[in-house]
């Protein structure tokens, strides 16, 4: 009987060394899956460089942190970045992961820099991005075609929340004038999106960019110069697919808002999904 019992505390004590070790490995090599893959995502849906210092998983609790994700300038700029995020939360249903659509709970991103960069009487790098993004109709960027290529998953995100955005404005030269303009943006919050099943995390990073362009262009007026901000508003009349401006009520930036989160997904997906050799 003794020999029994010790034979299966040795069992059970090998069967929680297990459990451990893999739980360990699972949130040691998910996390780095998963930067790759939001870092990639990022930049293919961008067409600019994204990088990102740490992200923090939890599998069981259907959460992604990350922390301090930078979004390069296009070429011809003087500055390296055009935006920087402190720290952002994703909160996913763990049961969607593996179907087309994926269900998101809750975005929060919180501390972001944006360096809007003047070239010219009234281009800038923010536009430049923008004007860079696939519209409505158009086909994405082409690629190579591979074995492993899927489909992109939709995304069907309950509530998206961005807090203590400031912009800080380089512009031309001009004698006698600062040639720096600081700006905060009011929070941007959009609801319900992708209800329609056709968001997908290129439309939703875009939406993002042109939700800050859109509090640039609102909140520099009278601050920035006058054809900067025409012209933003010009790219953003161009640009009425990824976002609509302003709500009914108060004119809050944006009542609905292009991985971040494809690679977000995409890590998710790899994590759950074994490998073939």
């Amino acid at each position: 009987m003794k020999k029994t019992l010790k034979s299966l505390r040795t069992v059970v004590i090998v069967v929680l060394v297990l459990i451990l070790v893999i739980s360990i490995a699972i949130q040691l090599f998910a996390g780095s899956a998963l930067k790759i893959g939001i870092e990639s995502g990022a930049t293919k849906a961008l067409n600019v460089g994204v990088t990102l210092d740490d992200v923090d998983l939890s599998i069981l609790a259907g959460q992604v942190e990350l922390q301090d994700l930078a979004i390069n300038n296009p070429p011809g700029y003087q500055y390296e970045k055009l935006l920087e995020l402190k720290y952002g939360k994703v909160k996913v249903d763990i049961g969607s992961l593996m179907s087309d659509t994926v269900k998101i709970k809750e975005i929060k991103f919180d501390g972001i820099d944006v360096t809007l960069e003047q070239r010219g009487v009234s281009g800038n790098n923010l536009q430049d991005i923008i004007n860079s993004l696939p519209k409505a109709g158009e086909k994405p960027r082409p690629e190579p075609e591979t074995a492993e290529e899927k489909p992109t998953k939709k995304l069907q995100i309950q509530t998206l929340e961005i807090t203590n955005i400031t912009v800080h404005a380089k512009l031309l030269p001009v004698p006698g004038k600062a040639d720096t303009v600081t700006i905060k943006i009011d929070p941007i919050r959009m609801n319900n999106l992708g209800s329609d099943n056709k968001l997908d995390t290129a439309k939703l990073t875009g939406k993002i960019l042109v939700a800050i362009a859109s509090g640039v262009a609102k909140q520099g007026a009278g601050v920035l110069p006058e054809d900067m901000t025409a012209a933003m508003n010009a790219t953003l009349d161009k640009t009425k697919e990824l976002g609509k401006a302003a709500t009914e009520e108060g004119k809050k930036l944006l009542e609905e808002g292009k991985d971040v989160g494809t690679g977000i997904i995409e890590g998710f997906k790899g994590l759950l999904t074994p490998k073939e050799e």
